[in-house]
């Protein structure tokens, strides 16, 4: 069974639109913060860690998404990710938002590992491969 990265994220005024939903281009700012987290604690590789560090990049190539019901200021969003295909340089990722068990939005994104200096596609290490695989779900 794969494991499943979760954090919280509340909606602030921020990330709100004058009706106090969350205007959704900040659903993929909270989508690249679970990602970034996802990195930090799930993966232990820091953004920072990875572009300052190592030299690597994690772009965002593709992204599908689905908003299923509005989120209001001062919602809690639980946010879940797990990898649905890890190739040689990418990785396809299933992310949900929920606020408590309401399904709210779900997003579909792409990373590629990139050289930050080439711009060009790079195998991921041996190790982040390793830790990424137990987020991996099993086939279908």
């Amino acid at each position: 069974m794969a494991q499943i990265f979760e954090h919280t994220i509340k909606v602030l005024f921020q990330h709100c639109d004058p009706a106090g939903i969350v205007f959704y281009p900040r659903y993929f700012e909270m989508v690249n913060q679970t990602v970034e987290e996802w990195h930090e604690v799930g993966l232990k590789h820091s953004f920072s860690q990875m572009h300052l560090d190592s030299g690597y990049g994690v772009p965002t190539v593709s992204i599908g998404a689905e908003f299923t019901a509005p989120s209001k200021m001062g919602d809690v969003l639980s946010w879940s990710l797990i990898v649905t295909k890890l190739g040689r340089t990418s990785a396809h990722l299933h992310i949900e938002a929920r606020c408590r068990d309401e399904l709210r939005m779900t997003a579909t994104p792409v990373l590629v590992s990139v050289h930050m200096e080439t711009g060009r596609p790079v195998p991921w290490s041996d190790e982040i491969r390793h830790r990424m695989q137990q987020y991996l779900a099993p086939s279908e």
